[in-house]
């Protein structure tokens, strides 16, 4: 990933900000150190911010599309109530084994179910009512996970949608996965049911509030 920000600058904010807990920064440099593309870890700007709307918003249930490691699983359930929920989904039985292997240390581990398979298909048999949705899972997939998501937001309800700016591509997209995000962008910028904004945070997050 290019950083879209000076690093330094990335630093500072880091420095001024409240920091993760130990659990999540082992769990992050484990990441770093033991797993193939570490840079898909959210890392403690994000999780913080992550964990700020959850604490924000009030919410209770959480679902999201893209698990890896856990790192912005627990964030999220950090923040939330003991009686929380937050249902994470993903393909890679592996990382979710080293997920579960953090989430299993922590006193918030509980709060969080996996579900391996395809998101699609997990989301088709779950209940409702969600409070919040993190989205960081196959680019070219996220109109559809979005529209999947929707009806099962609650009304005032957050959509959270990282890596929207993909290293800057979106301006001058090639891939699929470029394309698809520029779709994506559009997609959610048009749909009357929202409200939202595109912050430039690390790789770009789409906020979307369900009206």
């Amino acid at each position: 990933m290019i950083p879209l920000i000076d690093p330094k600058l990335e630093r500072y904010a880091a420095v001024h900000s409240t920091p993760p807990t130990a659990l999540l920064a082992e769990l992050e440099a484990y990441t770093k150190v033991h797993c193939q593309h570490p840079e898909m870890v959210v890392g403690g700007l994000e999780g913080g911010f992550l964990k700020m709307l959850t604490r924000l918003s009030g919410a209770q249930r959480v679902v999201e599309i893209g698990l890896f490691t856990g790192y912005s699983a627990l964030s999220i359930a950090e923040a939330l109530p003991d009686d929380g929920e937050l249902i994470s989904c993903d393909i890679d039985a592996e990382s979710a084994a080293i997920a579960q292997s953090f989430f299993d240390r922590s006193p918030h581990g509980h709060k969080i179910a996996i579900q391996i398979g395809p998101a699609l298909d997990t989301l088709r048999h779950l209940v409702g009512g969600f409070d919040l949705a993190f989205l960081d899972a196959d680019k070219t997939r996220y109109v559809s996970y979005y529209e999947a998501l929707m009806p099962m937001l609650n009304r005032g309800g957050l959509l959270v949608a990282d890596n929207v700016l993909w290293s800057g591509r979106v301006l001058a997209p090639e891939t699929d996965a470029d394309l698809a995000l520029v779709a994506f962008n559009t997609h959610v910028d048009r749909d009357p049911r929202v409200d939202n904004i595109l912050l430039p945070l690390r790789d770009g997050v789409m906020l979307a509030r369900k009206i």
